[in-house]
């Protein structure tokens, strides 16, 4: 299959990327990094998440964020509505997009969000038709989708019909997600081909973590199988509570890196994204996890 002459970036750093942070963050310093990513290019980013601070204190003033960012045409500000209360909220928030995640593995799925799998896609029920009435999308997301902490690989078959159960429901992408890093660029390719028979590969994403240093490698794994989106977080923030040594989502800068290399577009400047990745490195006190980043800084 030919490489496509275009991609479409999908920015978690603010959401997936910021929620596993140890130190405050204040809702100034995840509007600039908001803002950053917008005059960078994106045109996809996730802001927050409309979930209880008890159990997730990052994510708390979401509301207040997406009232305070600036907000440019075209691009797509979205956030992650786990249950009805929590799409309610992003509803009075302005959201025009939500996003709901669910397992691959039923160990993951008891132990980040206590229900089975059949549970958990029975609970997006009334977001599904509340999202409806009100004319938001909703995108899809299903982790540990080539490795589970406690259950070690994950089967391409066990993936698919979640995949397709979401996409039934009403998602309209489904992102699929290494949430362990453990996948390697065969896995991946299998993964996609496995699950493209029940779900079209335009309406599906990739979603990789870096644990094992293949994330790059399963991008173009997942570009040489047609998938056209892909999910990152500037910096390489990010990681899972629930996966032990889980490291953080692919970075932005090396995956918008790989794209340029391969010729593919991405509506993305690179010493923008590195600057707004190198700002909130800063900030957190922690190294850039975009090796770009690292080698652009040092050189420069």
């Amino acid at each position: 299959m030919s490489l496509p002459k275009t991609v479409r970036m999908v920015e978690v750093g603010p959401r997936d990327g910021l929620q596993n942070e140890a130190r405050p963050i204040s809702v100034e310093d995840k509007v600039r990094l908001v803002d950053d990513l917008s005059e960078a290019g994106l045109s996809y980013i996730e802001v927050g998440s409309f979930v209880s601070p008890k159990w997730v204190p990052q994510m708390a003033g979401s509301t207040d964020v997406f009232a305070r960012i600036a907000q440019r045409a075209g691009v797509t500000y979205a956030a992650l509505a786990p249950n009805l209360r929590g799409f309610e909220d992003a509803l009075a928030a302005g959201v025009k997009e939500v996003a709901v995640f669910a397992a691959a593995s039923e160990t993951f799925s008891q132990r980040n969000i206590n229900c089975s799998i059949g549970e958990s896609l029975e609970r997006f029920e009334p977001i599904m038709a509340a999202a409806r009435a009100h004319g938001v999308r909703v995108r899809g997301y299903v982790s540990c989708v080539l490795g589970c902490p406690y259950e070690g690989r994950v089967a391409a078959e066990q993936v698919a019909p979640v995949a397709r159960a979401l996409r039934e429901m009403g998602c309209y992408e489904v992102s699929l997600g290494d949430t362990t890093g453990m996948g390697t660029a065969g896995d991946t390719r299998r993964l996609f081909d496995v699950v493209a028979a029940h779900v079209p590969r335009e309406s599906l994403a990739g979603h990789f973590h870096d644990t094992y240093g293949q994330a790059l490698a399963n991008v173009y794994a997942g570009l040489l199988e047609g998938i056209r989106v892909f999910d990152s977080s500037v910096a390489g923030l990010g990681g899972c509570p629930y996966a032990k040594g889980a490291t953080g989502n692919v970075a932005t800068e090396d995956v918008v890196y790989l794209m340029q290399g391969l010729g593919i577009e991405t509506g993305i400047d690179l010493d923008r994204l590195i600057a707004a990745g190198q700002r909130i490195s800063n900030l957190l006190e922690r190294p850039n996890g975009s090796r770009v980043a690292r080698a652009r800084t040092a050189s420069a």
